[in-house]
């Protein structure tokens, strides 16, 4: 959730309350909005006005998509700027409740870790691992960063591999290892003045900061955009041009895993589905000075949507409900066919 961009080259402050802004504007997006912004305000030290954007969010009368999160980020923030005991007691709220989501977790042991409690920050993540990953799964990308992480807390304690740790050497595609990269002796070498080992040291940290980077910019996927039924039946019965687009429901259904399977096949990576309606595509066109008749509008509302953090990502995982809505299973909806 931290927003990917070197600190000397944006205004934390101005790009803060321009989120603040638009999350004004699109309520429907306001936590995805609101988090990043809140982020900025760290980054530009403004702590407090960080917390009150999180306890913003949670005193919303809206339900939120990712409440776990915000209060992990809150307990972050708080311990950072001298609110501990508030920080710990968060922290352990989220242990209990076990959220479903690996962010909170990797989020509550990196603060842990920062604190150096690297005991409990193991701790955590090994219950985040036993319950997210079953054995005999195959880890969703979204569980990587809590493999990662959980590999660097026990390097860090001298402890040797377990299973957890060589799948999260196998899943780590970067040239320098991860043993290499959390090797604790790294930490030495930062404050040495041979220049030999400063330039390994650089080189080391800029593949490890390439790897965040990666992991940062997922949120942000090739979308497709979805039109439910009923959204779809309004949008052509009010914009009749826009029927040569959707000649029918089914035919638009067809289409997107036509599409998403054809980008999958080229080697597209980070494919994802947001989903349309009507209200908002009117929004979008108005704030785009067009109209919503514009079939050249309907691609970047979909990576519009995308970039606010309302993409779905393709295939759904195993087991997992078809993306169109139904009900089923994706493998016996439109993931039936697939090869």
């Amino acid at each position: 959730m931290r927003p990917d961009t070197p600190a000397e080259n944006v205004d934390h402050h101005a790009e803060a309350a321009r989120l603040e802004r638009t999350a004004g504007l699109y309520p429907e997006d306001a936590e995805a909005l609101l988090l990043r912004a809140a982020a900025h305000r760290e980054l530009a030290g403004d702590r407090p006005t960080a917390s009150a954007l999180y306890d913003r969010l949670l005193s919303a009368p809206a339900a939120l998509e990712h409440p776990h999160l915000v209060r992990a980020l809150k307990a972050a923030n708080l311990w950072e700027y001298g609110h501990e005991a508030e920080a710990r007691a968060i922290i352990e709220g989220i242990r209990v409740a076990a959220p479903r989501d690996p962010a909170p977790w990797v989020i509550v042991a990196e603060a842990l870790e920062s604190h150096d409690e690297l005991e409990a920050a193991q701790e955590a993540l090994t219950e985040a691992a036993t319950l997210l990953l079953p054995p005999g799964t195959e880890p969703p990308y979204s569980t990587h960063p809590l493999l990662f992480t959980r590999h660097r807390v026990r390097r860090m304690q001298g402890l040797p591999h377990d299973d957890w740790d060589t799948l999260a050497d196998t899943l780590h595609a970067l040239p320098v290892s991860l043993d290499e990269l959390h090797d604790p002796k790294r930490v030495w070498s930062l404050g040495s003045e041979n220049p030999a080992e400063l330039q390994a040291e650089i080189s080391r940290l800029q593949a490890e900061l390439g790897a965040y980077r990666e992991a940062l910019s997922r949120p942000f996927p090739v979308a497709i955009l979805h039109w439910p039924a009923n959204e779809l039946a309004e949008l052509v019965a009010d914009y009749p041009t826009l029927s040569a687009e959707y000649p029918s429901y089914d035919e638009h259904l067809a289409t997107i895993e036509s599409a998403l399977r054809e980008l999958a096949l080229s080697g597209t990576p980070n494919l994802g589905i947001v989903t349309g309606t009507v209200p908002s595509y009117e929004a979008f066109a108005a704030s785009e000075g067009s109209s919503p008749s514009d079939p050249t509008l309907l691609p970047q509302y979909a990576t519009t949507l995308a970039a606010r953090g309302r993409a779905v990502a393709w295939p759904p995982q195993r087991g997992a409900e078809c993306w169109c809505g139904v009900g089923r299973v994706y493998g016996d909806c439109h993931g039936a066919s697939e090869a």
